[in-house]
């Protein structure tokens, strides 16, 4: 399998010398005072003058959501701290969302932006998403998750899910949603509702030297949902959930829209707490392809390199590239491939396989590990043409495969401390060029 680096064209969105100062809207920095309209009428503001800056001082800010526009650049100053109302009905009404790969209109994320062009958060400031008030919704929001899940096999339409209502569908922190030109930059970004950076078909759109930490649950770092051309560098996460995910839409809704997330490159991230540290899926009914990954560590967590799938999501995961990682101190795997991924919400309606082929990885070194790589295919269509590649990697339990046509590993050490080594079941085509194993005991 040859290497797909591919390139993709990014870039910073640019605007307007017109700056805006919060404080001389009357904005009130107490953190006590709800500064919900005196933004809204500061981005309406800069909106109607063409667009340009709105710069956030020093001091707490308490809001509700802010609904960017084109042409707006937020700037947090230092020590400029924005705080989200923990209030469930500053939220409503609701706005059209896509949860957890289903369309619907539901509470307003935190910041969000709907068909923006040029927009930006940057700055040195914090944003803090009082998300511990809605934390307790992911123990009772069953009912209304498989509503919602279930929506497009039984015939409702996007605009007939609506939800909004308490213990109900925990809103994202951040979501621009078709929308371009876009950069986040700088900020340390803190406990939200769910999903923390959560871009829906956007395009060209830069996530740089940022810092995420979450403790609840979902609260997934970066979840680019069935984007193009973005760039995700030199960010440092500590999440709930999964620290990057990449993502398509779900079951038949993702089919039904039918975009896939392509052309992402990730660089020089860091992580030392997570479910994985990147991972594909499990929503990827739209397809995922042409993704490349390098020169991240992740010391700390359960998962390095994870991609999750199973039968009824279709789609597609292809032209995947992950090279030049380090993995240390994980309580599972280091590389997990698995189509039998469980859901913990509903099942899908069908048995429809995704598709997972050309996938290499290479260049990963790791110790401290539970297991070093676990790779699952379906039987009925198994992954196709996987390539390890300059692995060195050190823990308790060793390398174990099912179900795939095609499978290269070129120059693999696994260096465990069980009895285990190399297992393979119902692998063809399977090429071992140098591979060893050594017990530590």
């Amino acid at each position: 399998m040859s290497e797909n680096k591919f390139k993709i064209e990014v870039s910073r969105p640019s605007f307007p010398d017109n700056k805006y100062n919060l404080a001389d809207f009357g904005g009130i920095n107490d953190a006590k005072t709800l500064n919900t309209e005196v933004f809204k009428e500061v981005i309406d503001t800069c909106f109607q003058a063409g667009g340009g800056t709105i710069i956030v001082p020093e001091g707490v800010w308490l809001t509700g959501p802010i609904h960017l526009k084109s042409n707006i650049h937020l700037k947090l100053e230092e020590r400029a701290i924005l705080r989200f109302s923990n209030k469930f009905d500053d939220y409503l009404p609701v706005v059209f969302t896509r949860w957890e790969g289903n369309e619907c209109y539901n509470y307003s994320p935190l910041i969000y932006a709907p068909d923006c062009e040029n927009i930006a958060i940057t700055g040195a400031g914090r944003l803090e998403g009082n998300g511990q008030a809605w934390w307790s919704w992911k123990q009772t929001q069953q009912q209304a998750a498989e509503r919602l899940y279930n929506a497009e096999y039984n015939g409702i339409p996007v605009e007939d899910r609506v939800f909004g209502i308490e213990e109900g569908l925990r809103p994202q922190f951040i979501q621009p949603i078709n929308s371009k030109n876009i950069l986040i930059e700088g900020v340390t970004i803190v406990d939200g509702p769910m999903w923390t950076i959560h871009p829906v078909y956007c395009e060209n759109m830069i996530v740089r030297d940022i810092k995420i930490i979450t403790n609840g649950p979902n609260t997934d770092g970066i979840n680019p949902d069935s984007c193009k051309n973005m760039l995700i560098e030199d960010c440092d996460f500590e999440t709930g959930d999964d620290c990057i995910a990449i993502k398509s839409g779900i079951n038949e809704d993702g089919r039904r829209v039918n975009r896939p997330c392509e052309n992402l490159l990730i660089r020089n991230c860091t992580a030392k707490e997570g479910h994985g540290g990147v991972v594909i899926g499990s929503e990827m009914s739209g397809g995922v392809k042409n993704i490349h990954v390098h020169d991240c560590t992740f010391n700390g967590g359960e998962r390095g390199i994870r991609l999750k799938s199973m039968r009824g999501r279709g789609g597609y995961v292809e032209n995947i590239l992950f090279e030049d990682i380090d993995l240390s101190n994980l309580r599972e795997q280091a590389i997990v491939i698995n189509m039998y991924y469980g859901s913990t919400t509903v099942n899908p309606n069908t048995d429809l396989p995704p598709k997972f082929e050309n996938i290499k990885i290479k260049g990963i070194k790791g110790e401290g590990i539970e297991r070093a790589v676990e790779l699952k295919g379906l039987p009925e269509v198994p992954m196709k043409n996987i390539v390890l590649e300059d692995i060195s990697i050190s823990g308790n339990k060793g390398l174990v495969t099912d179900d795939i046509d095609g499978l290269t590993l070129n120059n693999v050490e696994i260096n465990s401390e069980s009895n285990e080594s190399f297992v393979f079941s119902n692998v063809t085509d399977l090429n071992i060029k140098k591979a060893n194993i050594s017990n530590l005991k």
